[in-house]
């Protein structure tokens, strides 16, 4: 992790907003959301998967593969893909955090525990630095998970619609 000095500054360096952006952007989970869009499709592709192997024993109690197979993958799908919904949820979670942490003018820290949270102002040279790291790297990662999220709220009433109107 890079971290950028400050003078002055009294919130601990795995608290400041930059840093903590840092870590966000080389975690391997939220890492995701910055890859290539092919990459990407394929992180949450391979989640849905996973989820799908995960729900479809339960979705094989309630509808048999043998006499229900429609019901089964479908309600295998849709179950697994509230399960895709859930861990888009924390991406995007995650990412809106650092950019309010960065958009803000003042840091609130704490200094040693729960019990003694602190604000610092930031200074206007910090403050316009965050504002542009907001701007051209933290936006465009929101506006992908948002553009994630009607991908998944399409296929997700799609589901519930074939089930309501077939089933």
């Amino acid at each position: 992790m890079r971290e950028l000095p400050l003078k002055d500054c009294p919130v601990p360096s795995e608290q400041q907003p930059v840093n903590e952006y840092e870590q966000l952007k080389e975690s391997w989970f939220f890492r995701w959301a910055t890859l290539e869009t092919v990459n990407y499709w394929r992180k949450l592709a391979w989640v849905w998967l996973v989820a799908w192997l995960l729900v479809s024993p339960i979705a094989a109690a309630s509808f048999p593969w043998q006499k229900a197979p429609g019901l089964f993958a479908l309600s295998s799908s849709i179950g697994a893909g509230a399960i895709a919904a859930l861990v888009w949820l924390r991406l995007l979670l995650g990412w809106y955090y650092v950019r309010d942490r960065l958009k803000a003018e003042t840091v609130f820290y704490e200094e040693s525990g729960w019990y003694d949270g602190q604000t610092w102002q930031k200074p206007p040279a910090m403050l316009v630095r965050d504002r542009l790291i907001v701007s051209y790297q933290v936006d465009s990662v929101v506006q992908r998970l948002k553009g994630t999220a009607v991908v998944l709220v399409v296929l997700i009433i799609a589901g519930s619609a074939i089930w309501l109107f077939f089933y």
